[in-house]
């Protein structure tokens, strides 16, 4: 259901960028931004309760009991759950931004785009994951 969400809003946001033009292109790209941020802040919410609770996470199914030292990451602290979805995140905004980097610019635009997209990811992985400490109570 969410994607369907996401599918919609992007494409009412390419349809408003088409009628209003390059002038609101900033204001456009950022509302959805920040309706994308919304919903992954969202699920990283509900999939941290479910941890907490007891409940068996999505990525993290079938690694232990339950959430302790030892017992397995948490999605959304600095393990694969938060840098996967940093990563599908990245993607999906680089098909709006990939569209108005390759109209603007052909593909000196698109080149550009894209490695703004690489080095946004690679930083992100090499960022300290000192946030998991809180996490198994430690």
């Amino acid at each position: 259901m969410e994607r369907q969400e996401l599918k919609r809003e992007l494409d009412a946001t390419l349809e408003a960028r088409r009628e209003l033009g390059c002038e609101y292109e900033s204001a456009l790209v950022e509302s959805f931004v920040e309706k994308v941020d919304t919903q992954v802040r969202r699920r990283l919410a509900e999939e941290r309760l479910g941890a907490a609770r007891g409940g068996s996470p999505v990525a993290g199914a079938g690694v232990g009991p339950g959430p302790g030292p030892g017992a397995g990451a948490v999605p959304g602290s600095g393990t694969f759950g938060e840098r996967f979805g940093f990563a599908i995140v990245t993607l999906v905004l680089a098909v709006p931004l990939s569209a108005i980097g390759a109209t603007q610019a052909r593909l000196s635009g698109l080149v550009v785009v894209w490695a703004g997209i690489v080095a946004v990811n690679l930083v992100h992985a090499r960022l300290p994951r000192g946030r998991t400490r809180g996490v198994d109570g430690a």
